[in-house]
């Protein structure tokens, strides 16, 4: 108890403090240089991942939203509290967008060499929308994920829209799914942007995760 007190302590400082706007990369030419342990946000392009960073760092506009799925194009790099040695990724959303097939192949493109080719990629955490669970176009990133040896977990978003019962199926579903995917973390995080459900187990896993690479 006196561990997870600890851990709970330690995220909500890591996430009181300033995080910043790094830059933006509309390819791998553009990344930062990778001096720092970075956590990318991956998720099909309408499934909440821009609320999911503001929720997660307390901030309303720290990530851009967007009505219109799709808008973020680029990977986004955000500084964490005093250059602590963590930094956010916002990666552009796959699936669905409202963008030119070319357009849209070059984001998915750039996301797969992202997630094989970054040695400082800590975790990548999957949003899955919660009223939905995993969908085919979630397989490739998952595969993919499998092949980098970049741990991952599967974020469960959008909790809030989905009955209790159902949503205990849909994480026991999803469950089942990654014991398919050698990369996956077992466990499966549920939460919602617009309540704040989940958020402090969000970033007590991260907290951990820094923990573990010596942080």
């Amino acid at each position: 108890m006196a561990e997870e007190a600890d851990i709970a302590e330690a995220a909500r400082k890591l996430f009181s403090g300033p995080i910043a706007f790094l830059k933006s990369a509309p390819g791998l030419q553009f990344l930062p240089d990778a001096i720092a342990p970075e956590i990318a946000f991956a998720g099909r392009s309408n499934v909440g991942k821009s609320s999911l960073i503001n929720a997660l760092t307390g901030r309303n506009a720290l990530a851009r939203t967007s009505h219109t799925p799709g808008r973020t194009q680029e990977l986004i790099f955000f500084e964490g509290p005093d250059k602590n040695g963590l930094r956010l990724v916002d990666m552009p959303g796959y699936g669905y967008a409202a963008a030119a097939k070319t357009k849209v192949a070059s984001w998915t493109a750039l996301i797969h060499k992202f997630l094989l080719g970054r040695a400082s990629l800590a975790r990548v955490y999957v949003l899955i929308d919660g009223r939905h669970g995993l969908k085919d176009v979630d397989e490739d990133i998952l595969k993919t994920l499998d092949k980098s040896a970049v741990s991952y977990q599967i974020v469960l978003t959008k909790v809030d829209q989905v009955k209790a019962a159902e949503l205990a199926s849909r994480i026991e579903q999803t469950k089942a799914a990654l014991g398919k995917h050698p990369a996956a973390f077992p466990e499966v995080l549920a939460t919602s942007s617009r309540s704040g459900k989940g958020m402090p187990e969000l970033r007590a896993a991260m907290v951990r995760l820094m923990r573990e690479r010596g942080q």
